[in-house]
């Protein structure tokens, strides 16, 4: 927005996250019910570890006190989507876990496969993102290429 604009009444950019969020529920939502991956397909999801609602073992909580990025590929089972969140079962350094993530706490998705990626801003109630390394789940492949195609950012800057 430039400075002459006046503030928008109505929250597009809440909107437009929510949406984009629907997105990535509808695409793991097609994955549980298809029975698994189709083609080269997998993802890259990294979350915010702290926003209420995400259910995560103490050990990963340890390890990743802000946000981490899971890989959904070879390895994972019992993936269940609805409308708020969605779960599964992943090992980590071969011991089994689950996790319960909401949508809300998405901060990116990835699918290497086509390069097709939705980045999302923290929620207010996050706290800014520190560096950190991927989960290195089992079953991990390379680390996405980003050239920056079929990349959706959208970042809505509100007067405050």
């Amino acid at each position: 927005m430039s400075d002459g604009m006046p503030d928008s009444l109505i929250p597009y950019d809440e909107i437009v996250q929510e949406a984009l969020r629907a997105v990535v529920g509808r695409v793991l939502g097609s994955i549980a019910e298809g029975g698994g991956l189709p083609g080269e397909h997998h993802f890259y999801i990294t979350f915010k570890t702290q926003v209420p609602g995400v259910d995560i073992p103490q050990r990963l909580i340890e390890r990743f006190p802000d946000e981490m990025t899971i890989v959904i590929q070879n390895r994972y089972w019992d993936l269940t989507v609805d409308a708020q969140r969605f779960s599964v079962g992943l090992s980590f350094n071969q011991v089994p876990s689950k996790l319960v993530i909401p949508y809300s706490a998405i901060t990116g998705f990835h699918d290497p496969a086509v390069n097709f990626e939705l980045r999302f801003q923290a929620t207010e109630d996050a706290v800014a993102a520190e560096p950190h390394d991927a989960a290195e789940n089992d079953g991990a492949a390379a680390a996405p290429v980003e050239d920056g195609s079929n990349v959706v950012a959208v970042d809505f800057k509100r007067k405050k």
